[in-house]
């Protein structure tokens, strides 16, 4: 029982230290006040974070009332003083309160850190998402890619940062200290941005192989016992794993400057690299195809040449048939031509006309959104286990032609996808 007045001894203490924080005497105050709130913060357990979140929801929302009110002056009047008024109103107290938190040593981190927290609840409590979106609104500005840093990771990092290399390694898992050593070998590179508040925590990192040509396989270039390129024959940089070390930053633009970012600086540094790449995975499309139903599933999509109900029927005549194939040890290996044929037309379609949809895959969403050309689909391309299960061991290329990318990002956002003539074969 003392444990539990304990408990909310803690929060009620946090929320008085909140409302203080936003008083005058708060504003006069804040480094000082944003330290103790971040101090007793930190003494939360997990249910006292999530009252913590609803007392910010209730009582640092906008008064509807005094909104209107502003609305209704300001489509009287249109002047400057009544649309000022109706922004000041409109905006929640809660953002003042993140800024003057913001202004305490740790402020950002602890901030990051309350919305990563946010974010494991926004799913079942609807009444989190203007919290969740005044954070990711104030992050946005605080990690503008002009305030990023970008580092290269080698091996003589410090330790501790390499650790955080191998944990957050999100597409092909890093199998200890070897395997991170070879990745960081001479046609290696690891690129990593970061930010001055939060001193060696990489926020977002990704992984390149300097290679002769366009990789179409990943297991090369994992192959930890491979010898290193010579530098001679550097023509390609295949951006082969990107990964986001910071759940707090979710919906925060980090990774499509980072791959320009690096693309530039490789540029510079090794002008006889040309060809920028991707080797990515198709995390959505078994899920996807495994929605479809005998030729039904694929009747409102884009059909010239008659070939989607054979593909569909080929690999999936009924729901969920492709996936108990894939649980019953199917590989590419064991594929005839025509059920080949068939994935790699249902990847064409999945990746060029429903990308814009929900469904879409959002590696793909990713890259053709900043601006790549979709290059190559490539056929038992990542044998992994993680690979057959999500994308049948399919991988894409997605081209970034620096000078283009403005141009095919245009096109995107007018749900257009820009692919390479070779790809017509899949049409």
């Amino acid at each position: 029982m003392f444990e539990r007045f304990t408990q909310g001894q803690a929060l009620a203490s946090l929320q008085k230290t909140a409302l203080n924080l936003l008083s005058e005497k708060g504003e006069a105050n804040a480094r000082g006040i944003a330290s103790k709130f971040i101090d007793q913060f930190k003494q939360l357990d997990k249910p006292e974070q999530l009252q913590f979140f609803e007392f910010l929801a209730k009582r640092f929302s906008p008064n509807p009332a005094d909104v209107l009110k502003a609305a209704q002056l300001y489509a009287d009047k249109n002047d400057d003083d009544s649309l000022i008024q109706l922004v000041k109103l409109v905006e929640p107290a809660r953002q003042e309160l993140f800024r003057r938190i913001n202004r305490a040593p740790e402020g950002t981190q602890t901030i990051v850190r309350m919305r990563e927290r946010l974010i494991e609840h926004t799913k079942s409590k609807p009444g989190f998402k203007a919290v969740d979106a005044d954070m990711q609104h104030l992050l946005s500005s605080w990690f503008n890619p002009g305030f990023l840093e970008l580092h290269e990771i080698t091996w003589s990092s410090p330790a501790l940062l390499l650790e955080k290399i191998i944990q957050h390694e999100s597409v092909h898992a890093i199998d200890g200290w070897d395997d991170l050593r070879r990745r960081l070998q001479p046609d290696r590179r690891c690129y990593a941005f970061f930010h001055p508040q939060l001193p060696g925590e990489p926020l977002i990192f990704v992984e390149v192989a300097l290679v002769g040509a366009i990789a179409k396989d990943v297991a090369p270039l994992l192959d930890k016992k491979s010898e290193s390129l010579d530098a001679k024959k550097f023509k390609t940089a295949i951006f082969y794993s990107i990964s986001n070390c910071q759940p707090g930053l979710r919906g925060v633009s980090l990774g499509n400057f980072l791959i320009k970012r690096v693309a530039e600086k490789i540029l510079q540094e090794i002008p006889s690299v040309k060809t920028f790449c991707t080797l990515s995975p198709v995390p959505g499309l078994n899920a996807w195809i495994n929605t479809l139903h005998a030729t039904k599933g694929l009747e409102p999509i884009e059909d010239k040449k008659g070939k989607n109900a054979a593909a569909l029927q080929l690999i999936s005549p009924e729901d969920g048939a492709w996936q108990k194939r894939l649980a019953g040890g199917w590989t590419p290996a064991k594929a005839a031509a025509d059920e080949q044929s068939a994935l790699l037309r249902l990847c064409f379609i999945y990746l060029t006309q429903q990308v814009h949809t929900r469904a879409g895959d959002s590696v793909a969403r990713f890259h053709l959104a900043n601006g790549a050309k979709l290059h190559g689909i490539n056929w038992a391309a990542d044998l992994s286990k993680k690979g057959l299960t999500q994308s049948s061991a399919i991988m894409v290329n997605y081209l970034y032609e620096l000078d283009a990318v403005e141009d095919n990002h245009e096109k995107f956002i007018k749900k257009s996808v820009v692919y390479t003539k070779s790809l017509e074969r899949l049409s």
